[in-house]
């Protein structure tokens, strides 16, 4: 009977053990069916062409204030926003009126002053005969000599004002200096202007200027610590481009043309200027962008900014360990970036796998996902 007993309590126990290891089995397939299908990348080294933005403001690269150079009302606005003029195209007209009047009384100032000299003229040559025969004095005749040249005088006099009259008058129509676009106009017809009033810009907008700062650390890189000219700098930068506001790229290259060699202390920052061209006149003055300037590193490890989370200023990635677990690693990087990609310079090694999807969402440390390539 005991034996009979003692055979029961071992089958039973067989069928415990094998009844356990088939139910961690089936936990560990279930817990593969539970785990996410997440997107992996192998890091490795490579040639990274990174692209920094930096801050811009465009001007046509030759604005000019149009301002009157006389007092008056303005009687008719020839132009509006935007629209190209060419050298020499009236905008404005002030009231000619008066300015008209007074050309018209300087012209007769000069007929009365050539009258004038006529008379002393006759003068003068009646007076040479009666000198020359001994009727009258060389006092007398020098006198009309005297009365001559005063007329002329007043003649040139009377020549100078109409040429003064006549230039005011030209005032009236202020013309366009440069071929290009208009800006603003905040006066209309009635206005009373002055020499202090701006009346627009214009703009040669053929090729825009992008104005722009690159700050000491740049200007020491460019210049490789200062052992070549920011000239020679200059001349060896690729070419730029232009972002727009609205996160486009404009499609023409630009070019950085000059690089201010003083720093100023308060901004820490030198100056620069690129030139686009702008055919299409698809740039204005008053665009703003950013000027990306490209870089290109050898042997870099890039990981998608994506990829990474930060805590407490420290950039962290999921490293993809045995049976597909994955592992929150701090990272280090450079300062460069283009907005994508970070530099990895610390935290990790070529042909290690990190999880691309679901970072600060899904993913959590020591969870187990099924790597999708």
């Amino acid at each position: 009977m005991k034996k009979k007993n003692l055979n029961a309590l071992a089958m039973s126990m067989m069928g415990v053990a094998m009844i356990l290891p088939s139910c961690k089995g089936d936990r560990q397939q279930q817990q593969q069916a539970e785990a996410p299908e997440l997107s992996v990348i192998t890091v490795g080294e490579e040639s990274a062409r990174l692209e920094s933005g930096i801050p811009c403001t465009l001007q046509g690269e030759n604005d000019v204030e149009i301002r009157p150079q006389i007092q008056g009302f303005l009687t008719r606005v020839n132009v509006e926003e935007g629209q190209h003029v060419s050298k020499g195209q009236t905008l404005f007209v002030i009231d000619q009126v008066q300015l008209q009047a007074a050309v018209d009384a300087a012209k007769a100032q000069v007929e009365v002053a050539k009258a004038s000299v006529n008379t002393a003229q006759t003068n003068a040559n009646n007076n040479k005969i009666l000198l020359d025969k001994n009727i009258i004095s060389a006092p007398a005749y020098q006198t009309s000599v005297d009365a001559l040249n005063a007329a002329k005088a007043q003649y040139n006099a009377a020549l100078a004002n109409l040429t003064s009259a006549r230039k005011n008058l030209s005032y009236t129509n202020v013309t366009a200096p440069i071929s290009g676009v208009i800006g603003s106009i905040d006066f209309k017809e009635g206005s009373l202007v002055s020499p202090q009033t701006l009346l627009t810009v214009v703009s040669n907008n053929a090729d825009m200027q992008a104005n722009f700062s690159f700050n000491e650390k740049d200007i020491l890189a460019m210049t490789d610590n200062g052992r070549r000219s920011i000239d020679e700098a200059i001349r060896q930068l690729p070419p730029v481009t232009l972002l727009m506001a609205n996160g486009e790229r404009y499609g023409i290259p630009g070019k950085v043309t000059a690089v201010s060699g003083v720093i100023d202390p308060n901004t820490g920052s030198a100056s620069a200027k690129a030139i686009f061209r702008n055919p299409d006149g698809m740039l204005h003055s008053g665009n703003t962008g950013q000027i990306l300037m490209p870089s290109v590193r050898q042997n870099a490890m890039l990981v998608p900014q994506s990829a990474t989370y930060e805590v407490q200023d420290m950039k962290f990635v999921y490293v993809v360990g045995d049976s597909n677990k994955v592992h929150s690693r701090a990272i280090q990087i450079t300062e460069d970036n283009d907005g994508k990609n970070y530099i990895v310079t610390g935290g990790l090694k070529p042909g290690e796998t990190i999880v691309v999807e679901g970072v600060g969402i899904t993913v959590k440390d020591n969870m187990q996902i099924k790597p999708k390539k």
